[in-house]
Parts: structure tokens; C-alpha cells; sequence
């Protein structure tokens, strides 16, 4: 048997040696074929996995817990002049302390305040927060410096983009003092504008940070203090009204993505322990990437459509040049059919010669594809070095991942396209009448 099987093969590659050049048109669709599917998903690989890394950098591994003010319940006293509700700085202690893989803790509370130079104003949101929230929200700095743990407890202020335009339209801000409330701050710093991010699903609101001004936390409960008044109603008829709040928000950052869900649980259950109300939220943005998963499988399948189609149209051009090979050998099969050739070994034998066409195709193709990291790069460095600005700023962080599967996969459709377009010449050949075979010429 494996003697029956070396002999076909040794006759079929001599067959095809006899076309060397019709051969090695016939196996390079297959070739191509293969090696687009290698190269478009390990394209796909490279942007997909360079979209999740962002999304990560961005929140995917935080859990966020909010302040959110309580349903009033039947019984509330709707005269209650001061409402005190949300985030303890207790429960940041007993979060950051007792719940393990966190990495970090980061805890924010935000106010609207009137931020004043002159007769110039600017509605904007008081952020009292730490050195750590500029890389938690990618806020890249235009100007001086951020907050720093030194200045805790000092009345310095950093300035988002749109904020420090409408104090200083035409002015550096560092140094200068402006009123904050009715406070002296020293600016410190000015950010650089950043794109307000978009509400996504259920798990995170749309947030402009132009408008903001960052102080130190430690400030902010010294200077500002927990309990913030404002004056409602008019003429005679005026009252006050108050909420007492701690923090706005607690953001918590975990080791690995998988804990996320844990986590948000632990800190779910840690909260009921010690809230009377339901006056927090708890949110998991693991949304965002489940949301990059699926764009990556789309983009994946189409990927594979596309360079499936280009094996297609290689196995129709290896079908065409197997029937001209049926043709140019009929008398060839008339006589092996004479000498007592079955029509199963005529079968097998141009079967053979389409499998090892396709199998040479997509072998060379698949050496090929895994070429596509050291090709890339040389492409990027010969298209740099002839045009310095031809080339987007995201091709430079592009990296290409040879996918095991796409080898996996180009070579089983390389093997079947092989098979299918070898059966019906096959069939031709073999049911080709043995005494006709006998007189073509």
C-alpha cells in the first residue's frame, strides 16, 4: 500500500515536472491565496490587539464606584435643609485595605465652582483629586506641572484647556492667581485639550474634561469641606439647601481583567455592610473591551473571506490546468486503462498531482505569511525613508501577529480546494472511454 502511494506521488510529481511552468502558475493562486490569509489576519491581530491595549490603558481592568444621591423614600422630610449621602473616606480605607489584587485606589470629588481673573469668568467643575488621576484619565500636560503630593493642603490649581482660555486668552497662566469660589489659587499647570469621552452602554457616562480644574483632594476638604450650601428660590421666599458629601467617586484599579467582575462583587457586598441607602454605584467598563472582542472577531471573519476568495479563485485556475492536463493525456489513460488500470487509480493518480500542487503552493505560501513582521518593517523603513510624512502616525505603532490559527486554517482550505477542484478532472479522466482514449491523437 504505502509502496502503491510512493509510486503515485513519484508519477505524479514527474507528470507536473514535464509543465514546470504551467505548474508553477497553477500552485502560485494557491500561494497567494495562502499567504493573504496568513498576512490580512496577522494585520488584523496587530490593530486589534493594538485597540485593546488601548482600551485597557483607558479603564478596561478599573471598577468605578459613584456617589449617586438616593431615592427619596416616603417617609423623607422634604424640608431636610442638608441631604448627606455617598462615598466615605472610610470606605476608600476599607476598600484599599482589605480587598486584595488592587493595584491602586484613587479617590476624586468634584464640584461646579465660578473660577474668576478680572471680569473674566469660567463655569467650570472643581476636581479635588491626587497625583494619580492624570494617568488614570490620559490628561497630558500643555503647561507647567501637575499636582504633586507636596501640595497637599496648599490652594494651587491646575487648569483644563477651555478653562484656562477664557481666564487667560492670551496669557501664559503659570503663576498667576485667579479666584477660585472665594479663594486665591496659584496655577500650576494647564492641560492639553482632550477629546471628551463618549457614552458607552450602560457603563460610562460622556465626560468633557476641558472644562475642569484640578486641586489637590486635602485642599479641597480643608478649604471647601464636605458640605457644600446653596441658596434656592427668590425674592423673599429664598432658602438654603445643602449636601453633605465625601467623595464623588472611587476608582479602583485591579492586577488582571479577569478579577474585575470579583472585585466589583467584594466591593458591592463591602458597601451594603455600611450604607443605610443605596447611595453608591458600582460600575465594571469591562464593556469596552467585550465591545473591541467582537469587533476583532468581525474584522477577523472578514479577513478570512476575503483571503478565502483568493483560494477559490486558485483552486479554479488549478481545475483548468488539470482538465487541459486530462486533455493533452487522454491517450496516456486510454492506455494504463488497456493495461488494467482502474478508474479508482486514474482517480487517485490526478488527485494526487492536485494535492501536491496545492500542498507545494501552500506550503511555500505559508513560509511566506510568517514573513510578514521582517516585510512589514521593511516596507515602513523604505516608505519612510522616500517620504518622511507619506505614512499615519498609527502605522509607526503597528505590529503584525502571526495568528497559529490562520496557518492552521489556510492550509486545511489549501487542502480542500486541492481536493474539490481535483475531483471533477479526476472523474473526467477516469470515466473517459478506454477505446477513444486509444485513438486520440
Amino acid at each position: 500500500m504505502i509502496h502503491s502511494l510512493i509510486q503515485t506521488i513519484q508519477l505524479g510529481l514527474k507528470s507536473l515536472m514535464l509543465q514546470k511552468m504551467r505548474a508553477g502558475l497553477a500552485a502560485l493562486g494557491i500561494f497567494i491565496g495562502t499567504t493573504t490569509v496568513i498576512w490580512l489576519v496577522a494585520m488584523g491581530e496587530g490593530v486589534s490587539y493594538r485597540a485593546q491595549q488601548q482600551i485597557l490603558e483607558l479603564g478596561a481592568k478599573n471598577v468605578i464606584v459613584r456617589t449617586k444621591e438616593p431615592n427619596a423614600g416616603k417617609d423623607a422630610d422634604a424640608n431636610q435643609r442638608v441631604k448627606t449621602y455617598g462615598l466615605l473616606r472610610k470606605d476608600y480605607e476599607r476598600i484599599t485595605e482589605n480587598i486584595p489584587n488592587i493595584n491602586r485606589g484613587i479617590p476624586m470629588r468634584e464640584l461646579r465652582f465660578e473660577l474668576r481673573l478680572g471680569n473674566r469668568t469660567a463655569d467650570a467643575k472643581l476636581v479635588g483629586c491626587d497625583q494619580y488621576y492624570r494617568e488614570l484619565n490620559q490628561l497630558q500636560m500643555a503647561r507647567g506641572r501637575w499636582l504633586a503630593p507636596r501640595d497637599d493642603g496648599h490652594k494651587v490649581v491646575v487648569l483644563a484647556d477651555d478653562t484656562a482660555k477664557r481666564l487667560f486668552p492670551f496669557e501664559n497662566p503659570i503663576g498667576r492667581v485667579i479666584w477660585v469660589g472665594s479663594e486665591f489659587y496659584t496655577v500650576i499647570g494647564q492641560t492639553k485639550p482632550r477629546t471628551a469621552s463618549a457614552a458607552i452602554g450602560g457603563s460610562l457616562d460622556s465626560r468633557d474634561y476641558n472644562m475642569d480644574a484640578y486641586v489637590p483632594l486635602q485642599t479641597m476638604r480643608q478649604r471647601v469641606g464636605d458640605l457644600v450650601m446653596r441658596r434656592v428660590g427668590g425674592g423673599q421666599g429664598f432658602n438654603f439647601v445643602g449636601e453633605k458629601v465625601e467623595l464623588s467617586q472611587i476608582t479602583v484599579e485591579v492586577e488582571d481583567i479577569r478579577q474585575v467582575d470579583e472585585t466589583a462583587a467584594i466591593i458591592e457586598n463591602l458597601l451594603k455592610k455600611y450604607h443605610d441607602q443605596e447611595d453608591y454605584a458600582v460600575v465594571v467598563p469591562k464593556e469596552l473591551l467585550r465591545q473591541a472582542e467582537r469587533t476583532r472577531a468581525m474584522f477577523n471573519v472578514l479577513l478570512v473571506v476575503i483571503a478565502g476568495i483568493s483560494l477559490l479563485v486558485g483552486g479554479i485556475g488549478i481545475m483548468n490546468i488539470m482538465l487541459a492536463t486530462v486533455t493533452e493525456r487522454t491517450r496516456e489513460i486510454g492506455i494504463r486503462r488497456a493495461l488494467g488500470a482502474s478508474r479508482m487509480d486514474i482517480i487517485q493518480q490526478f488527485l494526487t498531482e492536485t494535492v501536491l500542487l496545492t500542498a507545494g503552493g501552500s506550503i511555500f505560501g505559508v513560509l511566506f505569511g510568517l514573513y510578514v513582521g521582517p516585510l512589514f518593517h521593511s516596507l515602513r523603513d523604505l516608505a519612510t525613508a522616500v517620504a518622511p510624512d507619506m505614512l499615519p502616525p498609527i502605522v509607526y505603532e503597528l505590529e503584525p501577529r502571526v495568528a497559529s490559527w490562520s496557518v492552521i486554517l489556510s492550509l486545511a482550505i489549501s487542502l480542500v480546494v486541492g481536493i474539490v477542484f481535483g475531483v471533477y478532472p479526476a472523474r473526467q479522466a477516469a470515466y473517459m472511454d478506454p477505446i477513444e482514449a486509444l485513438r486520440h491523437e
